[in-house]
Formats: C-alpha cells, sequence, structure tokens
C-alpha cells in the first residue's frame, strides 16, 4: 500500500498529535461545583500553558503536513 505522505511527514503529524494531546491534559483538573469554588481553574498552567502547547501542536500539524522532503 503506497501512502501519498513519506515517512518523515507521518512521523511529524505523530510527533505533534502527541504534542497536542499533552497541551489538552495540561488543561484538565478538578471543576468548579455550584456548592463550591476551585480557584484552581484559573491557574497559570490551565489558562495559559495547556493553549499554548496546544496551539504550538496544531501549528507543527501544519507544517508537518505541508513539508515536503528534499530529493537527493
Amino acid at each position: 500500500m503506497k501512502y501519498n505522505l513519506p515517512k518523515i511527514n507521518a512521523i511529524l503529524i505523530a510527533i505533534s498529535l502527541v504534542v497536542v494531546v499533552i497541551g489538552f491534559a495540561l488543561m484538565v483538573g478538578e471543576p468548579s461545583g455550584a456548592t463550591e469554588y476551585n480557584p484552581d481553574i484559573f491557574s497559570f498552567r490551565r489558562i495559559t500553558i495547556g493553549p499554548m502547547i496546544a496551539l504550538f501542536g496544531f501549528l507543527a500539524m501544519i507544517v508537518a503536513i505541508l513539508y515536503k522532503p528534499r530529493k537527493k
């Protein structure tokens, strides 16, 4: 079976997907309920670091798809 993307593109896409998953995992945490307030929902990790890493992963995914290896 022949794929349209070279092997290096598939590897870069897989790495980008892992980075996106890590970004979303950093945004996960305990929610704030109706009866109790959890100030951790506004932590630096959940509102800044996680989304930035996920965005970087999505941008890397675009680069991985458009990357064209040099011919020898």
